[in-house]
């Protein structure tokens, strides 16, 4: 906290300015003419809330940024800062952070993403205020908390990917298609493991390459492992690699029903096979065989829904 503190009232001040220009600059262009009124933080307020960005209060990581919980008068929330070693040392940083504000100014109304709330301009990137959230962030390994993640229930997890189907969770990398365009070149950038092979090799942005990543993301959901996993010979190998690998030896379902779903009752097995199905849709090589997410979305619903409609058995 007395780092930030000796930068002076001055230094924040020009923060202040700096970036709220360029917010609302961003937001002005990006909102289409919808407003979303938001409640302005101190400086002072986001670091008594965080105990000066404390590990004590620290909650997950990503690319560009970094969430926190804090209490600031008497309401707990979500606080996500974007620290300036990382964004400043890549050349897309700065215009990935923006980029991260403005949708999620944009979708903060949607049902299935947290509600932003406010900012704080007096650092030197936009820190974010939002909803608190109350089971806290999934992990890596597709459960709750960061060291060894428990799955969490079957119901759960088909719940998740649903409501994730329905509004993709991370903006700093996120593009806005031009009017009437199915398709753009663009920098490849996204975590490995989850990226699109055909994205890796030309470049080129769709729809689908959102609709690949989720794939990843539901296999991840299937058997609690990483996206990428580390090798007895120091390297690494991807999900979509291992799972494949599993096929090969014909023991993928066998893995999943005596690992990530061990739990269920029979009912529910129907439901596994239809999720196992459509995340090989989604991971589909030929970006012509996968769904559009809309329809990922969709499918999800029916599978949880399903459940309704099996008839009761014999008691």
């Amino acid at each position: 906290m007395k780092f930030w503190r000796n930068k002076g009232k001055e230094r924040r001040k020009q923060w202040f300015l700096d970036n709220g220009s360029t917010f609302l600059k961003e937001l002005i262009a990006g909102c289409n003419g919808k407003t979303n009124p938001i409640q302005s933080f101190s400086s002072d307020q986001i670091l008594k809330a965080t105990n000066g960005f404390d590990p004590s209060r620290y909650v997950t990581s990503d690319l560009y940024y970094t969430w926190f919980t804090g209490s600031i008068e008497d309401r707990s929330y979500m606080i996500k800062m974007f620290p300036e070693e990382k964004v400043r040392g890549d050349g897309d940083g700065i215009g990935a952070v923006y980029n991260d504000i403005v949708i999620s100014a944009r979708v903060t109304n949607h049902s299935n993403f947290l509600k932003l709330l406010g900012c704080c301009l007096e650092f030197p990137f936009p820190v974010l205020v939002f909803e608190h959230a109350e089971n806290g962030a999934l992990g890596h390994q597709g459960g709750i908390g960061s060291k060894d993640p428990e799955f969490l229930p079957w119901d759960v997890r088909l719940k998740v990917a649903k409501e994730i189907a329905n509004a993709l969770s991370d903006f700093s990398l996120a593009l806005t298609l031009p009017e009437g365009k199915s398709q753009m070149e663009d920098q490849v950038m996204g975590w490995p493991g989850y990226l699109d092979p055909s994205y890796l090799h030309t470049n080129i942005v769709t729809e689908y390459v959102d609709v690949y990543s989720f794939g990843i993301f539901m296999m991840v959901l299937l058997i609690g492992r990483h996206g990428m996993t580390p090798r007895s010979d120091v390297r690494f190998i991807d999900i979509r690699n291992y799972v494949r690998g599993l096929q090969e030896k014909g023991e993928f379902i066998e893995t999943i029903f005596k690992v990530g779903v061990r739990d269920i009752v029979e009912a529910e097995r129907c439901q596994v096979d239809k999720f196992v199905e459509l995340t090989f849709r989604c991971c589909e090589k030929s970006v012509e065989n996968r769904p559009k997410m809309i329809d990922v979305a969709k499918e999800l619903k029916r599978i949880e829904r399903s459940l309704d409609d099996t008839p009761a058995g014999p008691r």
